[in-house]
């Protein structure tokens, strides 16, 4: 019997169970091969018997969807029928232009060569990840039982933070019927989990579909917005709905207004809300269906397939079909976000993919909500169709007005145009199959070359992301599931799999754990055999020197940083100053062919929202960020190179990464001390690896202080514009806003300068302040305390290092 049957026995507190399996020779092979006969023979007991095949199905399981995540067999072929075409070379899809495939989607077999890794070690990984965490535990169990010394303290405080959890969200893009929702499907390999194709989807409510990690079946929570919110959207839309006269109906603002007012009170209420006022549309009765939303809490759907749950969130995400658009009980439009969970998916172990609205949303709470999330996305995927990628205005949109939150003042390092129904062809029946793949692919290239092309003149998006982060999809959905024309790999939907498995990361989460546990079970061991020769003071010293200089050295590149930041800020300042007035100018009066009737409403609505209006369709309006526009360009060249989202250098020009106590460097010198360095070298891996993580969030707050010093500056002015009512609003509104930033100007950009530096100079002061702090502690308890841990690791510490190399060799 090897460890990880032992570990896996003692997991499922089945423990009494292992000298019979010692006896019987089971080890992590043939326990995957045991059958129902061999488990009856082997446990007798009903209990214990009953426990143990559940258990046992749940890790076959979990093995199962390891091997096949990254293919779906077409319907009809049934698994482990060989995939015609899968391994043959096929025409190639790759991109043209100055972008190229991703190294990771080339492979001369049809298949990526890390895929192949991924598969050939993902088994062993979760073994080697259980079986170490289990270790972990039992040691963190040892600890509890002893006395709270500082020593003590300290090591179940590492143990712990040991369990981090990991989340990359990507974001998913796209106008309805554009094929978002087939995609997610098909990406994550469950073809009836998101409903499509009946009813119209609805634009308010961000869907995430995430892991199910606490049981086996398919879940949804729905969160709604408060009553508080509803009561006053209620007012809104039926104010919206008695402005409108018939004459209006000739402008196009005032009809998308007017229809999608009606659209939502109609979903919730049907034809009742006609003759109701807002007070009778609140009551109780209206809301039977769902008292969580009046008790303002989650809503659990917890369903046994994916169809079932399909079928179960229709009415939370999507509007009704024709035939019953006037039956109530549609509550999407009091939805604030619905979470799908999907049980034995390894894709979504560390990943959440969230369908999301192009631009925010009126509503403040699912706003806050979006911008938050757009914020914090590792990846974007913008989704239109393939027939007219370049035409179809929304998609580029959206690109140009979040690349902004996403780049400099986001976390984002990916951002995947993705053009869907990539078979979708009218005469493909008059092909056989290989001609019509051909076809498909010729059109796939052309239409890459394209969109890269068009993604060359994109220079807003260019400031944030380089050419490396921007990468051009044609995929077919259908194909993938049904393989009518296209082999599974030419759907490109196996690229995108191998792309999540990748920000899955998870080789990095056992590496981490393994990394940092082989270095706390080190120092244990380590402070078991500690001697006082004069070497431990000699090895602080050296350390405390090393320390000393590396903080200098940091503290000159920020020092020169924040010379940068404030030379770059300074000139933005003066641009700002000379250009704000102009700016405003192009913002109030904006050149519309349709009048200004549709303008006045939506600078109204501007005021009223703090200088923002979202429009259901068109460019959003945001005043304070097109006042701010001269300052964040002055500085998003210098932002980016500082607080890089991409590549390897890290942040602060790459400084924090280049620390180092050089503790490999004095193990020779000291051997006797090698398991106190060895704990030291994790520690400061650590350190570096979770300060890269909370300097990418801090980063963003000190980006948006520009924009949100300048919008707290023009809030005063926006309440005043508000007030106007009749004949002359517009012109009124207009003027109270430009003679604000008129007189302004000279205060409120230098404020905001101001405030970023502060910010910076903050995060600056934070980042040394821990990094000397943490590792002096470290230094001081591994080396310099009297204390000595009574707990004996040793096998503990055998078992780890056991795979900890063997988890370094795989790598």
């Amino acid at each position: 019997m090897d460890d990880f049957v032992c570990d896996k026995l003692n997991e499922w507190r089945l423990s009494e169970l292992i000298d019979t399996f010692k006896d019987e020779g089971i080890d992590s092979e043939s326990l995957y091969e045991l059958k129902d006969e061999h488990i009856d023979k082997l446990i007798p007991k009903m209990g214990p018997n009953l426990k143990f095949k559940r258990r046992l199905n749940l890790l076959k399981k979990e093995q199962n969807t390891n091997q096949r995540m990254h293919h779906v067999p077409p319907q009809g072929q049934q698994e482990g029928e060989e995939a015609t075409g899968m391994t043959e070379v096929l025409p190639t899809t790759s991109d043209t232009g100055k972008r190229k495939l991703d190294p990771l989607c080339e492979s001369s077999k049809g298949q990526p060569a890390v895929k192949r890794k991924r598969d050939t070690n993902s088994v062993k990984e979760t073994r080697i990840l259980h079986s170490v965490k289990s270790t972990m535990g039992n040691v963190l169990a040892k600890l509890n039982n002893q006395e709270d010394t500082n020593l003590n303290m300290f090591l179940k405080t590492k143990i712990k933070n040991l369990e981090i959890e990991k989340k990359e969200l990507v974001g998913v893009f796209g106008k309805t019927g554009a094929g978002k929702t087939s995609l997610i499907n098909a990406v994550i390999g469950e073809k009836n989990l998101l409903p499509s194709g009946r009813g119209k989807a609805c634009t308010s409510a961000m869907i995430k579909v995430e892991a199910n990690k606490r049981n086996e079946k398919y879940e949804a929570e729905i969160e709604f917005i408060s009553p508080e919110e509803w009561e006053d959207e209620l007012g809104s839309l039926l104010h919206t709905i008695e402005q409108v006269i018939p004459e209006s109906h000739n402008n196009d603002e005032c009809d998308i207004d007017d229809t999608d007012a009606r659209d939502k009170l109609t979903a919730v209420y049907g034809e009742e809300w006609t003759e109701k006022s807002c007070e009778q549309l609140m009551e109780p009765k209206y809301f039977r269906e769902i008292p969580e939303f009046l008790s303002s809490t989650q809503k659990s759907l917890p369903s046994k397939s994916a169809k079932d749950l399909s079928e179960s969130i229709m009415k939370y995400t999507r509007n009704g079909t024709k035939d019953k658009q006037k039956e109530k009980g549609w509550y999407w439009p009091i939805v604030k976000s619905v979470t799908v969970r999907v049980p034995n998916n390894n894709l979504l172990q560390h990943v959440t993919l969230v369908d999301l609205p192009g631009n925010g949303d009126r509503n403040k709470s699912r706003d806050t909500m979006w911008k938050e999330i757009v914020g914090n996305c590792s990846a974007v995927w913008v989704v239109t169709e393939m027939n007219r990628p370049v035409a179809e205005k929304e998609p580029w949109e959206i690109l140009r007005e979040i690349s902004s939150q996403l780049g400099n003042g986001g976390e984002c390092r990916h951002i995947h145009f993705i053009c869907t129904k990539s078979d979708d062809m009218d005469d493909l029946h008059e092909y056989n199959k290989a001609d019509a793949q051909d076809l498909i692919l010729k059109t796939n290239q052309e239409t890459k070359a394209i969109v890269n092309e068009e993604l060359n003149k994109e220079t807003k998006l260019k400031k944030h992301f380089s050419d490396e982060c921007l990468q051009v999809f044609t995929v077919s959905s259908k194909d993938f599931f049904r393989g009518e024309y296209l082999s599974p790999e030419n759907t490109e939907i196996p690229r995108l799999q191998e792309f999540l498995q990748n920000l899955n990361d998870c080789q990095s989460e056992t590496s981490n754990y393994v990394s940092g546990a082989h270095g706390i079970l080190s120092l244990i061991h380590g402070a078991n055999s500690r001697r006082d020769d004069g070497g431990n003071e000699d090895v602080c010293v050296t350390l405390e020197n090393n320390l000393s200089f590396q903080i200098e050295s940091i503290k000159h590149e920020m020092n020169y940083i924040k010379a940068q930041f404030e030379k770059c800020l300074q000139e933005g300042v003066e641009r700002s100053k000379s250009s704000c007035e102009d700016i405003l100018e192009s913002a109030l009066n904006p050149k519309r062919k349709s009048g200004c009737r549709g303008f006045h409403k939506q600078l109204k609505k501007a005021v009223e929202n703090g200088g923002i209006c979202k429009p259901k369709k068109g460019k959003e309006i945001n005043l304070n960020m097109k006042l701010t526009s001269s300052l964040t360009d002055s500085i998003d060249e210098e932002f980016r190179n500082t607080f890089p989202n991409e590549g390897k250098s890290g942040p602060f020009k790459g400084v924090i990464n280049k620390f180092t106590l050089d503790t490999e460097g004095l193990k020779q010198k000291y051997e006797e001390l090698e398991l106190q360095l060895v704990f030291l070298k994790s520690e400061e891996d650590r350190l570096k690896t979770d300060m890269r993580k909370d300097i990418r969030k801090q980063k963003k707050i000190v980006y948006r202080s520009l924009t949100k010093t300048v919008e707290e500056a023009m809030q005063n002015c926006y309440k005043k514009a508000a007030v106007f009512t009749g004949e002359g609003t517009l012109q009124n509104m207009r003027d109270t806003i430009g003679e604000h930033v008129h007189a302004s100007k000279n205060t409120m950009f230098e404020d905001a300068k101001n405030n970023m530096m502060k910010l910076l100079q903050d995060l600056m002061e934070e980042v040394l302040g821990r990094l000397e702090k943490t590792m002096k502690e470290s230094i001081e308890l591994s080396l310099r305390t009297d204390e000595h841990s009574l707990l004996d690791v040793s096998s503990e510490l055998k078992k780890v290092q056991k795979l900890y190399n063997e988890l370094r060799k795989s790598s």
